[in-house]
């Protein structure tokens, strides 16, 4: 590993293999380094080992930021069609889900397999395996020390994600070099996390299990997807998606009634006055949710027996069931992580530092976080492939 390299990154996860690779084969002399002595960790688990590796809906204002702007180039000029290119280029056959989610119809393996292959063609020098203990600048050099040896090179790349997932090796090393180097960070927090209740709202956990398709608020911003219930308190795709939204103290609100319009339970007394709250909602959800909602409204008789008013006001408190999160379940239960390096002091074309010569980031360590379904892929690989262009 001793000796001078044109570009050493940092992490080899997606948004680092991708980098290396392309910077590889426009004939840059990279050096990759992980801690992990296996690359792609992440890659491998994601979307239950088949990889949710893009989403053709991956537009800017699918991603949180400070600066909501700052993927706007990146993404624009490496497309999910372009990463769909290199995927069928490897013969790797792959399939469409709901909301525009990618995935291999085999395993996560063929992607990570894919991206290791383009790393051979480049000439990559991959090292896993070796722990990075001193980092300096001078002279135009930036100085790795790892593992025993010591590599130079004029430019370096912060690739190694935040701390969500810490079980597979995550960490906030990042995000320390990035403020090593002057850079300014936005307070990093789990993002696409289970959501915990307490109190009042505990009994909820009786329904550990049990989910439910609903749409899920949370100031702005609103997903339908399913909710699960857990011991803990809320999970479910939904709620994963409006986590990254929710800030401590706010509340969010669940419909569990989608699709029922506006009157419903006054057409339903009208029609069938000897129904149940409980029995027509279990129509649309399980049966164990449709009696403890019921229950907790106060609506257990049948409807005709009930008042117009007390109809209305359960409809309204079906479409906006209001729940207090006391928090989430941490970095150990996060799939990304909000917030990270501030894009205020990159370049949005290169991903280079502005004030930091030759100092890149990319991927999860920027303070620019994907939906749920395969945007934090694409945001890897398009960040990835913008850094390659200007090593």
């Amino acid at each position: 590993m001793t000796g001078t390299h044109d570009a050493i990154i940092l992490g080899a996860g997606a948004a680092g293999l991708m980098c290396a690779a392309v910077a590889g084969q426009r004939g840059r002399r990279v050096l990759l380094i992980d801690h992990n002595r296996t690359p792609g960790a992440k890659i491998l688990i994601s979307g239950g080992g088949r990889c949710n590796f893009t989403n053709i809906g991956a537009v800017p204002e699918r991603y949180l930021s400070e600066n909501p702007h700052f993927a706007r180039s990146a993404l624009s000029r490496y497309t999910p069609r372009d990463f769909l290119d290199l995927v069928e280029r490897h013969g790797i056959a792959w399939h469409e889900k709901t909301l525009g989610q990618l995935f291999c119809d085999g395993s996560a393996r063929q992607i990570l397999a894919m991206l290791l292959d383009e790393c051979a063609k480049g000439g990559v020098d991959l090292r896993g395996g070796v722990s990075v203990t001193a980092i300096d600048h001078a002279d135009g050099l930036y100085r790795v020390e790892a593992g025993g040896a010591v590599a130079r090179a004029p430019a370096l790349v912060l690739a190694t994600g935040g701390p969500s997932i810490p079980k597979m090796g995550a960490t906030g090393f990042a995000h320390d070099v990035a403020k090593r180097f002057g850079l300014k960070l936005v307070q990093p927090r789990p993002a696409l996390v289970p959501l915990t209740l307490s109190g009042g709202e505990a009994l909820f956990t009786t329904l550990s299990g049990v989910a439910s398709n609903v749409v899920a608020r949370c100031g702005k911003a609103a997903f339908r997807e399913a909710a699960l219930f857990t011991h803990k308190g809320l999970s479910g795709p939904a709620i994963l998606q409006i986590s990254s939204y929710w800030r401590h103290g706010e509340g969010i609100a669940i419909d569990y009634a989608p699709d029922r319009p506006a009157g419903w339970l006054l057409d339903a007394k009208a029609a069938s006055p000897r129904t149940s709250l409980k029995r027509l909602l279990a129509e649309d959800m399980p049966e164990r949710l449709a009696a403890t909602l019921a229950t907790q409204i106060g609506l257990e008789g049948e409807l005709g027996q009930t008042t117009d008013k007390a109809l209305r006001a359960a409809a309204q408190r079906l479409k906006d069931w209001r729940f207090h999160p006391t928090g989430t379940e941490g970095y150990a239960k996060a799939e990304v992580t909000a917030g990270g390096i501030a894009t205020a002091g990159l370049s949005s074309k290169t991903m280079e530092a502005q004030r930091v010569p030759g100092l890149f980031a990319i991927g999860e360590a920027v303070d620019v976080t994907g939906w749920l379904g395969g945007y934090n892929f694409q945001w890897a690989w398009a960040s990835g492939w913008a850094a390659a262009q200007a090593l």
